[in-house]
């Protein structure tokens, strides 16, 4: 064994640091999510509220701190922006939970809009309309926009203003209760139509 493989042997059994790989013991930096607190905040005079929301004005930050922790609370900065930051006597783990309870809230609030699909043919059937036209409706009322795609196949492409025809008549049957996304388009050889709740 060499002399340079028994040291470092001799340092990886021992716990020290690995002389080959020198990063592997350190650890990981903290992850900085949330308001900065107590000494994180860096400012040297900060506008102090306190437990019960009274503005006691601008004081040095470090006899925020000792107000702070008299109290038994910590000193939160609320708004860093604000020159001076203005920071708050709460507690900090009632504080971050009301902030996850409100994004939470305006999570399940949001409606993510989907994009439906109907194809219909050129030469459709009057009960296969009537079928599409019921799912265009309930796509509408939940509230997603629909992607109408009109394929042409063979020797449709040369009768292609019965397909406009068809388009127009959606768009007419339906106007009460839709607006027209985007117009009827050609792409190869279909025409796609986007449609979205009024």
């Amino acid at each position: 064994m060499r002399l340079g493989s028994i040291v470092r042997h001799a340092l990886t059994t021992t716990g020290e640091f690995d002389i080959a790989r020198p990063d592997q013991n350190r650890p990981a930096p903290p992850k900085d999510d949330g308001p900065r607190v107590n000494h994180q905040i860096d400012a040297k005079t900060v506008r102090l509220i306190d437990f019960d929301g009274a503005n006691l004005g601008v004081v040095d930050r470090d006899i925020a701190i000792k107000k702070a922790d008299d109290a038994g609370y910590d000193l939160v900065e609320i708004s860093p922006g604000a020159s001076p930051p203005v920071c708050k006597i709460l507690d900090l783990g009632k504080y971050k939970y009301e902030i996850q309870k409100k994004e939470n809230e305006a999570k399940k609030k949001q409606k993510v809009i989907e994009v439906k699909e109907l194809k219909v043919r050129p030469a459709i059937g009057a009960h296969d309309y009537e079928v599409k036209m019921r799912a265009l409706k309930r796509f509408i009322e939940e509230g997603d926009k629909v992607k109408i795609t009109l394929r042409y196949r063979g020797r449709e492409m040369v009768h292609q203003e019965i397909g406009q025809a068809l388009l127009a008549k959606i768009k007419k049957d339906n106007e009460e209760f839709i607006k027209v996304e985007q117009e009827p388009r050609m792409e190869g050889r279909q025409v796609i139509m986007v449609l979205a709740p009024k």
